[in-house]
C-alpha cells in the first residue's frame, strides 16, 4: 500500500489533538481539582464555528472574520475551557471576592461567564500552554484564540464558563500567523 500525506494528513491532525488533549488534561491543577473541559471540533461543526466568527465580524470588528477565514483553513479545532464558578477555599479575593461570597454571587456573562476563581484561570492557562507546547514539538500549525471559545459557547458546543480554542493545521504555511485584515 502506498500513502500520500494528503490522504491521511486529517487522521494525523486528528491524533496530534487526542494527544493534546492528554497534555492539556495532566497538565497540574490547583489543589488538584478538574474543571477543565476538552472538546474536539472538525468538518460540519468547525466550520459552523467559522460562519458564525465572520457573521459576528459586521457587529464586532474585523479580526472576527480575519479569524473566522482563518479557522475554515483549519482540519481541525481542540477547544479548552474551565468551569470556574468553584473556588478553592483560599480565600486570596484575587477574583474580586472572597470564595463564600464568590458561592453566592450572581455569575453573569458576556462572552464568558463570571466572576471566575483566579485558580481555575491559571488551570486553563496551564492546560493551553500544556497542549500547544506538545502541538510545537510535533510541529502541528496551531494558535490560542479567544474568539472559538465564544461562538463554542454561543453555539452550544461547550458549557464551560470560559473556553479557547486551537486551531489545527498542516500545511505548507502556518495559516493562522501573518493574518491579514480585509480592507
Amino acid at each position: 500500500m502506498i500513502l500520500r500525506e494528503e490522504d491521511f494528513r486529517k487522521d494525523a491532525l486528528k491524533l496530534s489533538a487526542y494527544l493534546m488533549s492528554i497534555s492539556a488534561r495532566t497538565a497540574p491543577k490547583s489543589k488538584g481539582e478538574d474543571d477543565i473541559e476538552i472538546i474536539y471540533v472538525d468538518d460540519k461543526d468547525k466550520d459552523r464555528i467559522a460562519e458564525k466568527m465572520i457573521e459576528l465580524a459586521k457587529e464586532r470588528g474585523k479580526g472576527w472574520k480575519r479569524d473566522g477565514k482563518c479557522i475554515k483553513k483549519a482540519e481541525g479545532i481542540l477547544i479548552i475551557g474551565v468551569k470556574g464558578g468553584k473556588p478553592l477555599g483560599l480565600n486570596c479575593g484575587a477574583c474580586g471576592f472572597n470564595c463564600d461570597e464568590l458561592k453566592k454571587i450572581e455569575r453573569k456573562g458576556g462572552d464568558f461567564i463570571g466572576p471566575n476563581c483566579v485558580f481555575k484561570i491559571l488551570d486553563l492557562g496551564i492546560a493551553l500552554g500544556s497542549a500547544v507546547k506538545l502541538a510545537s514539538i510535533i510541529n502541528v500549525d496551531n494558535r490560542i484564540i479567544y474568539r472559538i471559545g465564544v461562538v463554542a459557547r454561543m453555539l452550544g458546543i461547550t458549557n464551560a464558563d470560559v473556553a479557547i480554542g486551537i486551531p489545527l493545521a498542516s500545511l505548507g504555511k502556518n495559516p493562522f500567523f501573518d493574518r491579514k485584515e480585509d480592507k
